[in-house]
């Protein structure tokens, strides 16, 4: 990838290789955003953009709007400027009654019949309906020139400055031919553990957390300033056609594939299974069966089904009726919620202080799993939706992730019952909580609060922090308790004597213990630094830093400048990292660890190994631990996937392999062996 071959041939000129490097990175991010399936290491991509930047740096005259480098802006809007669309984004007709497909699908039929008898069954197009924001992509020329929001269906709001932050989104179609005119519609959203992962990101930092994915998706992309929404996990995917010239399309299934092959996510790219083009409204209806029972295993909210006549020239003749399309209709599933009641509501503290109610309710079962307790977040949420201990109430699974308490059923109220009000002392150590300012939750500032303590070891101790297994949290709740523990670093001072005293733990046991603590004792940076428990510092975070820090040390004396050119850290999570370096008691931590014999060391990625940009699934039970073969493979360029799809290269199969296996047989995912893992590495 150097220009400057060996001295043999002269440098090319400055005009081409930016544009060679902008196609580079472009296929790149097409790799990792879209089909994420990266080819490259992090460092090898940090490194392309780095020089793209620096050339742009140096001959400002050859950058253009559609260049990578230009995707967030830094420059907040006072307002969004109002667009009309060209043709309007109506609405579907939708019910809640799959049997409604067979009335949309007679009624079409009936439309048409008035040109001529049609005795065949309709071709349909199905797929999920996204629970997201709908969003209008305007290309000229293959250039994103704007995003239009719904708006009233007639006029929008133009969020291209927001919308170009999104990753899978490419600024120029992948076309040497783009038509002149096109217009794609799709839905941006959030998945379901990144909305989760986001919610304690808000809470953490004394925000009100979002009440499920779709208004968090809703609320970034309508952020003035383009770089709060950078820092926002959202995804698009593209299923309709605006207006659009010099280019005409056969049906909906061609126009996916077309997507495709232009750089815009589609769905079936998840999963080609989630959308299917099926002969005849009963075909339609099993769809929609099928497609409610992998509702809560898909990683993003859906609710319902779309159901669209696929032949284009059809849709041209069924035409619309009032504000809705007549060749295409949405069936929506029955709402994932029941009913229960608020036995009551205690107040936790979390390893940052932060005071956060959570409703004890009788258990109920909601979308196939039992829910008895369900976060309340804060006073004003709980002042807002007025619940109180008694209360019979509505719950849901917000993203089908977090249980959530949609209202309170007011009639059912008992005569007795008094609004709750958080006290403002802490629950478990009874000194004054404090509200800091631009937060909404309260917060125990007493360090040596018990239960900040526990909280912080059971983090420290975790399975992606210093990963000491036998270390559970009833010894953590206990070993504080009898003041065994009360930093990081006594935990590597317990011995035998002082744990065989300690109830219920027999020799075994104890060796266990000494034993897993002394394996811990070897770590990585990135693992050392999530560890700290610093406020905003996340897994993916400290790897963030770990990449860029050689040491700790390295970590502990940099500056703020030299933390904002890292990955993915802005000001506020800068500014903590600084804090917490501040801390004398934290240096003394540090020290004091590494005294006791923890070393820590930071390996870089072997970005040419096998492994490099490859994706692995692991199942069945294998020579090794399953944390210990992911930081191998990661440690290596790769990627260890959750689930089998067709975005997995390899399948490491233990024994006892079970589904994974079937599935991974089914698509044709390469199955490998530990014997044959070993001869990758």
């Amino acid at each position: 990838m150097n220009s400057n071959t060996g001295g043999k041939h002269p440098e090319k000129p400055p005009e081409k290789q930016i544009q060679e490097l902008r196609e580079l990175i472009r296929t790149h991010d097409h790799n990792y955003f879209t089909l994420d399936r990266p080819t490259i290491s992090d460092k090898e991509y940090d490194e392309l953009f780095a020089k793209l930047l620096r050339l742009e740096g140096q001959f400002p005259e050859f950058r253009t709007g559609d260049s990578p480098t230009q995707r967030i802006s830094d420059i907040a809007a006072s307002s969004f400027e109002k667009k009309a669309h060209r043709v309007p984004m109506l609405s579907l007709a939708n019910s809640y009654s799959p049997e409604d497909i067979v009335a949309f699908s007679d009624r079409a039929k009936k439309f048409l019949s008035r040109d001529q008898d049609l005795e065949f069954d309709f071709e349909f197009y199905c797929e999920p309906k996204f629970d997201g924001l709908a969003i209008e992509l305007v290309y000229e020329n293959g250039l994103l020139t704007a995003a239009l929001t719904r708006g009233d269906g007639s006029t929008g709001e133009n969020v291209l400055s927001n919308v170009k932050t999104i990753r899978s989104i490419p600024l120029k179609l992948h076309s040497p031919q783009p038509p002149p005119l096109i217009e794609i519609r799709g839905e941006i959203l959030i998945f379901k553990n990144d909305f989760k992962a986001l919610n304690e990101i808000q809470q953490e930092a004394g925000e009100v957390p979002f009440a499920n994915p779709r208004n968090a998706a809703s609320g970034t992309l309508r952020q003035l300033d383009p770089r709060i929404t950078a820092t926002r996990p959202l995804k698009f995917f593209a299923y309709g056609l605006g207006a659009h010239e010099a280019i005409e399309f056969e049906s909906q299934d061609q126009l996916s594939t077309q997507f495709s092959k232009w750089g815009l996510p589609v769905v079936s790219q998840i999963d080609p299974k989630l959308v299917r083009v099926v002969k005849g409204s009963d075909a339609a209806v099993a769809y929609y069966r099928d497609i409610e029972r992998l509702r809560s295993s898909l990683a993003f909210d859906i609710d319902g089904i779309v159901v669209k006549v696929n032949d284009f020239k059809l849709q041209e003749r069924l035409s619309f009726v009032a504000r809705s399309p007549r060749w295409a209709t949405a069936a929506k599933f029955a709402p994932e919620q029941a009913t229960t009641i608020i036995k009551e509501i205690v107040v936790q503290v979390g390893r940052t202080g932060a005071l956060t109610p959570v409703a004890v309710m009788e258990p109920v079962r909601v979308g196939g799993v039992t829910i008895k307790n369900a976060t309340l977040h804060n006073q004003e949420e709980i002042s807002r939706k007025d619940i109180r201990v008694g209360d019979t109430v509505i719950v849901q699974r917000a993203g089908d992730v977090i249980p959530e308490i949609v209202k309170v059923v007011l009639e059912e109220r008992p005569a007795n019952s008094t609004a709750f009000q958080i006290p403002n002392k802490c629950p478990i150590c009874h000194q004054q909580a404090i509200k800091l300012e631009g937060e909404v939750v309260f917060r125990c500032m007493n360090l040596l609060c018990p239960a900040i303590l526990k909280e912080s070891l059971k983090h420290f101790v975790s399975r992606r922090a210093m990963n000491i297994e036998k270390l559970g949290d009833r010894l953590i709740d206990n070993f504080v308790d009898t003041g065994l523990l009360k930093t990081f670093s006594d935990i590597y001072t317990l011995d035998f004597k002082s744990l065989i005293a300690v109830e219920r733990q027999g020799e075994k046991s104890v060796q266990n213990l000494l034993s897993a603590i002394e394996k811990s004792k070897t770590s990585t940076l990135a693992r050392f630094i999530f560890a700290l428990g610093v406020r905003f510092v996340g897994e993916q975070t400290a790897k963030s830093l770990a990449a860029h820090f050689a040491t700790i040390e390295d970590l502990a004396n940099a500056s703020m400048d030299e933390l904002l050119q890292v990955n993915d850290i802005g000001p506020k999570v800068a500014e903590s990292i600084l804090q917490a370096f501040k801390n004398p008691k934290i240096l003394k931590e540090i020290e004091k660890l590494q005294a006791f014999g923890v070393k820590i060391s930071n390996k870089k990625s072997l970005s040419s190994s096998a492994l490099s940009g490859k994706k692995f699934v692991i199942t069945g039970t294998l020579p090794r631990g399953r944390n210990e073969i992911k930081d191998l493979i990661e440690s290596r360029g790769g990627l260890v996937l959750s689930s089998v799809s067709k975005k997995a290269d390899f399948v490491l199969a233990g024994e006892e392999a079970g589904s994974k296996l079937e599935k991974a047989q089914e698509l044709g995912v390469q199955i490998l062996d530990w014997d044959e893992f070993q001869k990758m590495l």
